[in-house]
């Protein structure tokens, strides 16, 4: 630490003695320095602030029916790239900063100031905007803040429309070619439709489903045509016992086939209800369809089957009649109606096993026709498939982009209605009335501080270039050799006052400096504060 003590004060005292070299180089160092401050022009600053209001009324009450965008993240991002070379060049022109660039190269040094002049400030959070330019000249930094507030504004309304725009063009396209994919679906499927229209129900079921019905129809005749026959056969041997027990006579048979008439109830409520489900068949399908030609011709079997049930009726009736006359005894008439009614029976037995038998052989013929479609079934049905879920899924994208378009559309009204956000010029574009640069005062200081730094550096490099030794220790410890001894210098009277003297006017001098600046310094507070 001593050593380090002893170097130090071995340093100042060389810096001392070459003292009036470091005053002369700060000296011109302070005159050099105030006159290149006094020379650098002054700056005016142009400021203006812009709040941009994003919440608007109609947004809210159009949520769910309008594309709602995420509008202070718009803003935040046009802030951002709003200082890019083609909106300065669009600057330049508003403000009329391109008269004096008479050359290409002068312009794009103009818009490479302006790049890095021109700041915009936003609050964090805060959707408030400061605008700052600043320039030689007053009112034209007035006028580039004036073109950058337009160009901002104009920014952010045409931005919101732009996209709107390309966004209904986009998805009118879109829709043009899902539109053409749909009528190319319904084409398919509708061809479809008519080479497969036997294969089709109006219940949605399926070929397994239709075979499965169609095999429980045929068992239920088959078991309807098999009770038919029992009965018929029994009706059968009852009529033969009783022509063979109570023959009756011929005017009895004629009386009682007076007294009842021929009918077949059973028929006719079959032959309605037939009829009743042609009418109800034929208001849902055409003429040719399976259901309706089968039911057709059913209905022609019954009428077939009741003609001839009635002439059986009739010729049995007759029949009993001539058995009656040729008997001997002469019956009572109760035998001769047992007979007519056990032939009545046998007659409408008959027919009702006819009808049977022919819808036995039409759900026969159905179930063969669709144990036949169902070798085929499965790949018309996987086919009827991959159609229709095609055509759904175009049809539900077409759905999908026609509304995403009334979408927009609703979207773009309203942008023009209320804008992407409100932009509101808080402070309009202003100038300062004083220069806001340079800051002579810090200025003048940092010369300052220079100029004795600069001073005391010279005097500290004139030192080590002509060294010299204030003591003996310093002589011992540099060259390293043993010091015999030490000669005083005799200082006079003379020699004292010189001294001093010397001192006096090094002090004045330096005093001088430093006062100066002072004064200045005080000087120009008053004035920029006065004169403000």
């Amino acid at each position: 630490m001593q050593e380090i003590l002893q170097q130090v004060v071995v340093t100042l005292r060389g810096i001392w003695k070459f003292r009036w070299l470091g005053l002369v180089v700060a000296w011109i160092t302070a005159i050099l320095g105030v006159a290149v401050v006094w020379k650098i022009p002054d700056r005016y600053e142009a400021t203006a602030r812009i709040y941009v209001d994003t919440d608007s009324i109609l947004k809210p009450l159009m949520a769910g029916l309008a594309v709602q965008p995420n509008v202070d993240q718009q803003v935040s991002m046009l802030s951002r790239t709003l200082i890019n070379r083609p909106n300065i060049e669009k600057l330049i022109r508003m403000a009329d900063l391109d008269l004096k660039s008479q050359s290409k190269a002068q312009q794009d040094a103009l818009v490479e100031q302006l790049l890095k002049t021109i700041e915009l400030r936003g609050g964090a959070g805060v959707n408030l905007y400061s605008m700052t330019y600043r320039d030689l000249e007053p009112e034209r930094a007035k006028r580039v803040v004036q073109a950058m507030v337009s160009i901002f504004v104009e920014s952010g309304l045409g931005a919101s429309r732009k996209d709107t725009d390309s966004a209904k063009t986009f998805l009118t396209e879109q829709i043009k070619a899902f539109e053409a994919k749909l009528e190319a679906a319904e084409t398919r499927l509708k061809e479809f439709r008519l080479r497969n229209l036997a294969l089709q129900s109006g219940d949605g079921k399926d070929s397994t489903a239709r075979l499965i019905e169609m095999n429980q129809a045929l068992d239920a005749a088959r078991l309807q045509l098999k009770e038919a026959e029992n009965s018929r056969d029994a009706a059968r041997q009852q009529l033969a016992q009783e022509r063979a027990l109570a023959p009756t006579s011929s005017s009895a048979v004629a009386s009682q086939e007076a007294a009842f008439p021929v009918a077949t109830p059973e028929i006719d409520g079959r032959l309605e209800a037939q009829r009743r489900s042609l009418d109800s068949l034929l208001q849902r399908y055409t003429d040719q369809h399976p259901d309706v030609v089968s039911t057709k011709r059913l209905l022609k079997d019954l009428e077939d089957q009741k003609r001839k049930e009635v002439q059986e009726l009739r010729r049995a009736a007759m029949a009993a009649a001539a058995a009656a006359a040729q008997g001997s005894g002469a019956p009572g008439p109760t035998a001769s109606l047992a007979a007519q009614e056990l032939g009545r029976s046998l007659a409408a037995s008959e027919v009702q096993v006819a009808g049977l038998k022919a819808r036995v052989s039409e759900f026969t013929a159905r179930y063969n026709t669709a144990r036949e479609a169902m070798k085929t079934a499965p790949q018309l049905e996987a086919e009827a498939a991959q159609l229709n879920r095609d055509y759904n899924i175009t049809k539900k994208n077409y759905d999908d982009l026609v509304a995403r378009r009334q979408s927009a559309v609703m979207t773009g009204e309203l942008d023009v209605a209320s804008g992407m956000a409100d932009f509101r010029l808080i402070d309009p574009p202003r100038v300062s009335p004083q220069p806001v640069s340079p800051n002579r005062l810090v200025l003048y200081l940092g010369v300052l501080g220079a100029a004795l730094g600069l001073g005391m550096a010279f005097a500290f490099a004139a030192s080590q270039l002509r060294p010299t030794f204030s003591d003996a220790d310093d002589l011992r410890r540099k060259t390293g050799m043993p010091l015999l001894g030490v000669v005083t210098l005799l200082v006079s009277d003379a020699d004292r006052k010189r001294q001093r003297m010397s001192l006096v006017r090094y002090f004045a001098a330096s005093g001088g400096l430093i006062g100066l600046f002072v004064a200045g310094l005080i000087a120009m507070s008053l004035t920029s504060r006065f004169g403000g």
